[in-house]
């Protein structure tokens, strides 16, 4: 049988410690704290599931690192830097530490001011 391939839109691949998960009895992530991370960090990024997502959040064996009262995740594109990620821990700190690409459209502060033509103010 030969090899084959399957494409994906995966820009990211983020792995989640799932025996860490299950010691937090899938809870501690989110607005209130009942989510697991991986569940709690699909939802905060709007991630879709399967290969046309842009970013997969998978669960995986044990790293052999077990802290308690937190999870360990790594972005596969820096297996280098593995995150222990305490409960409770922000989402906003959790993206940005696994040098995720939030890719929703942020709204602006700014307010454009269209200047008039040739007027004097």
């Amino acid at each position: 049988m030969a090899i084959k391939t399957a494409k994906t839109e995966w820009r990211d691949v983020v792995l989640v410690c799932k025996k860490c998960s299950k010691k937090l009895d899938g809870k501690g992530f989110g607005p209130d704290g009942d989510t697991s991370l991986r569940k709690a960090l699909r939802k905060y990024m709007k991630v879709k599931k399967g290969r046309k997502s842009e970013l997969a959040i998978i669960q995986t064996g044990c790293f052999d690192i077990c802290p308690k009262g937190a999870v360990v995740a790594v972005n596969a594109a820096n297996p280098k830097a593995l995150l222990i990620v305490p409960a409770g821990a922000d989402l906003l700190e959790v993206k940005d530490r696994l040098g995720l690409q939030d890719h929703r459209r942020a709204k602006s502060m700014f307010k454009i001011v269209a200047s008039g033509g040739g007027g004097e103010v």
